[in-house]
């Protein structure tokens, strides 16, 4: 997510923002959150995103998204938001059951239509909120005039999903991910710990769902890459060493993102500042889109600040 999210910062006017509003549904210790916050900000900014380039800002500094999404509930079908597989997988991964869970699509179309986003970044896995914002933008504009503008999925790769240590989609909530900031020995051990299965050394290993190969392929040279896959299909070689490589190739080119969060982490005020600014211009673009929707709607109009 992080790569392509970087690559667009140079195509037109974006919007980055920190979803802490969104993590409280699963993240419940306010120092954790606090802390998981800022290192999102860092682990972007080491990356590559540059805040003369864009505006980068913590969702919860712009409270006119809480606002929106109150008033998008307003007519948001309940059936819409029964159907939305995210809730549904959450559950069934043992999450609580929560309000905020289950309009968790609310809070994110409001998250969308607030900056009148014409165009939005999404993987496969999120299609369908994208979806869904659509929906409710439709059911607004129907009511009290158009004053949204559909916005259109960006699909950069329609099969870019990155796996976890177990195969299924990499992620903090599912314990399967493996930390930009990881140190090294906790790192390779995570390599390491790479579900395969239990093919003989000598024999030709499976191409097809191979977690190994699909991690090599984010961070080697395609020829890199073709030669593993080929090694793969000759055998002669343990999934051992295919993790060694794995982990080597990933480590190297993780090296300047490593030297860059050290420095970062040495500047918090900078990185606050980053955010603070990145609210302000965000605010302005939100607060326009507020008195819109607060004037179709009836209600009374903000007093200028």
């Amino acid at each position: 997510m992080m790569k392509p999210a970087i690559e667009l910062q140079n195509k037109g006017e974006t919007f980055y923002f920190i979803a802490d509003y969104h993590a409280q549904t699963t993240v419940h210790d306010p120092a954790r959150l606090q802390k998981y916050t800022h290192d999102v900000a860092v682990d972007f900014l080491a990356a590559g995103l540059d805040p003369e380039k864009n505006v980068f800002f913590r969702q919860s500094d712009v409270p006119e998204v809480t606002e929106l999404s109150w008033i998008l509930s307003i007519v948001t079908p309940m059936g819409l938001l029964e159907r939305c597989h995210s809730y549904k997988d959450k559950l069934a991964r043992g999450i609580a059951a929560s309000h905020g869970l289950f309009c968790y699509p609310v809070l994110m179309a409001a998250d969308i239509l607030l900056y009148r986003s014409e165009l939005v970044p999404v993987g496969r896995d999120q299609k369908q909120h994208l979806e869904v914002t659509r929906d409710i933008a439709i059911k607004f504009n129907e009511r009290y005039g158009e004053i949204f503008t559909l916005p259109e999925p960006l699909i950069q790769n329609e099969s870019a999903v990155v796996p976890g240590l177990d195969g299924q989609k990499m992620s903090k909530s599912y314990n399967n991910s493996i930390s930009l900031a990881e140190d090294e020995k906790s790192f390779r051990k995570k390599i390491m710990s790479i579900k395969t299965d239990s093919t003989p050394v000598d024999q030709p290993k499976p191409i097809e769902n191979s977690i190994i190969l699909q991690l090599y392929k984010l961070c080697a040279t395609p020829q890199e890459y073709t030669d593993m896959e080929n090694s793969f299909r000759s055998g002669g070689r343990g999934y051992g060493d295919y993790k060694k490589m794995l982990a080597d190739r990933l480590w190297d080119m993780l090296a300047p993102f490593r030297e860059k969060r050290h420095q970062l982490l040495q500047q918090p005020h900078t990185v606050n500042d980053i955010l603070d600014a990145g609210a302000q211009k965000a605010r302005t673009v939100a607060r326009e889109t507020i008195q819109l929707v607060r004037q179709a709607t009836g209600l009374r109009k903000l007093p200028a600040c």
